[in-house]
């Protein structure tokens, strides 16, 4: 009997991961079936036109929360709405809010990087760093890095590649471990963040539908936020290490690795020159927390400095560029790297030169997401899904996971995080204030299923910039790669997430400042 209970399990781990792994090489082959993600936008564009034109007549009794008026979808195929989209064609694409981020603050990372000042970085900090915390950390990393809005994007997932191939792990799990952080753990972090009291002026409005003196505090989920980010951490870093990358074991870097560092020995010029860039940058961080601690700061919204209307705030990329373009130039100049400041706008231009196939991607991605908010589908879709679930009338706790699932569902299709509940809170908070279940709850729940879906949409902004990353490894790294690299993270993010909220709620553990709901046994 011991023999049969402690063989059993040996003999059908194998057939368990070979399931797994032949589910995940199924949607990686159907996905990289898929046209280049260029050619799926301009495909989505022109789907997202022939429904508006079909849907344009049809009247909907879904009311929009943010005019009040039944929801009414814009045929795009008019003379009018085609003259328009032509006329704003390239405004739509130099708009496009990711474009300006990922360039400007490449362009300061090129510096640091083709200077020598991140590979010097990176060797100091390999050596201090365990092999076996590496994927821990970097996804704590990700996850803090939500505080300077989307400089996880363009900073912590390429690094995270390469400081894995550094350290001789492959470059792709590291990639996909940083985006699990980043976008998958959007909702988790110990440092509020912009997006607190943006969502709560939104939970706050639709609270006041029902009782006009509620109010909402920013940090009402700040506690769940902050114990969400040890679960996405410990999920995340089993994930990495025991599904991930043994799936990658077999896939070869045939990309342009040639420029990464190496584990070899720092030289004593290499590390002079990493000080004192180092120190460049301290003065400089030192002298804007100065600039912004006065409550007067001209850095500050109305005393705020974490509010999204907070010049700080909307210089976060100016920030990173310069944070990284100024020790990188000054590390490039005391090693020698730099010998001219032609050397040092060339490593500009090399940066540059690696986002021409994500601009293509952007130009066509710009034109469906601009399209798709004409269109009206995107809150079609939303509304219709929180009205038909408020029409089952199901238990308290079986109407959360609903939300958490609808919202994961939604946002396959609406990306942002505000927009979507701007449709959502103004049906969602009521709805459940009336079953006794205060507006924070409701907004955790909608937090959840929001950044669950994040890492397996190729409609997400940043989606294509990920599979550009992962192209500089693997060539022929395709849509349904990523997804198939994601999918897990996704899957075990939005199941046990979901768990994880229903015992806290179960618990009666408070979610944030000043945060409250009804206990269910209550």
């Amino acid at each position: 009997m011991t023999e049969t209970a402690t063989t059993e399990p040996s003999n059908n781990e194998p057939i368990k991961q070979s399931m797994v792994q032949r589910f995940l090489n199924g949607v990686e082959r159907v996905g990289n079936k898929l046209p280049d993600p260029a050619i799926i936008f301009l495909f989505a564009l022109l789907i997202i036109w022939v429904l508006s034109w079909l849907l344009s007549g049809v009247d909907f009794s879904a009311i929009d929360p943010r005019t009040g008026e039944a929801i009414v979808i814009n045929n795009l195929l008019t003379g009018d709405a085609l003259a328009n989209f032509l006329s704003t064609m390239v405004k739509t694409f130099t708009g496009f809010a990711p474009l300006g981020v990922v360039l400007v603050a490449m362009m300061g990372v090129g510096v640091a990087e083709h200077s020598g000042y991140i590979n010097t970085a990176i060797k100091l900090m390999l050596r201090r760093t365990p092999k076996a915390l590496l994927t821990p950390t970097v996804i704590l990393i990700a996850i803090v890095s939500h505080t300077a809005t989307d400089a996880g994007y363009v900073l912590v997932i390429p690094l995270a590649g390469v400081i894995y191939y550094s350290m001789g792990r492959h470059p792709v799990a590291g990639i996909a471990a940083a985006f699990a952080g980043v976008s998958g753990g959007f909702s988790a972090n110990f440092v509020p963040s912009g997006i607190d009291p943006l969502l709560q002026g939104f939970t706050q409005t639709a609270a006041q539908i029902i009782k006009p003196e509620m109010a909402v505090n920013p940090l009402n989920n700040w506690y769940f936020t902050s114990v969400s980010s040890i679960f996405i951490i410990l999920v995340g870093w089993y994930i990495t290490d025991k599904i991930i990358e043994p799936r990658l074991k077999n896939t070869k870097l045939d990309g342009d690795t040639d420029d990464l560092p190496k584990m070899d020995e720092i030289s004593s010029n290499e590390r002079k020159s990493f000080y004192i860039a180092s120190l460049v940058m301290l003065i400089g961080v030192a002298l804007l927390v100065w600039a912004a601690w006065p409550a007067d700061s001209p850095l500050r919204y109305e005393g705020k400095l974490e509010d999204f209307k907070a010049p700080l705030m909307q210089s976060i990329v100016p920030l990173i560029f310069l944070l990284f373009w100024i020790p990188g130039a000054v590390y490039g100049f005391v090693a020698g790297n730099f010998k001219t400041t032609k050397d040092m706008i060339d490593a500009m231009t090399k940066a540059m030169s690696g986002m021409t196939y994500y601009l293509v991607m952007v130009f066509f991605c710009a034109l469906f997401v601009a399209a798709f908010g004409k269109s009206n589908l995107g809150a079609l879709l939303a509304i219709e899904g929180a009205q038909l679930l408020k029409a089952m009338a199901l238990p308290s706790a079986i109407t959360i996971v609903g939300i958490i699932f609808l919202t994961a569902f939604v946002n396959l299709f609406v990306g942002s995080a505000s927009g979507k509940w701007a449709l959502l809170a103004p049906i969602f908070v009521p709805m459940l204030m009336q079953l006794g279940i205060s507006p924070d709850l409701t907004q955790a729940a909608y937090r959840v299923g929001d950044s669950s879906s994040n890492i397996i949409t190729p409609l997400m902004p940043y989606f294509p910039l990920v599979v550009v990353y992962c192209q500089k490894y693997v060539k022929d790294t395709g849509v349904g790669t990523l997804i198939a690299l994601m999918l897990p993270f996704s899957v075990v993010f939005l199941t046990g997430w979901t768990l994880f909220l229903l015992a806290y709620w179960w618990l009666g553990v408070p979610l944030g400042l000043q945060a409250s709901y009804v206990f269910p046994a209550g």
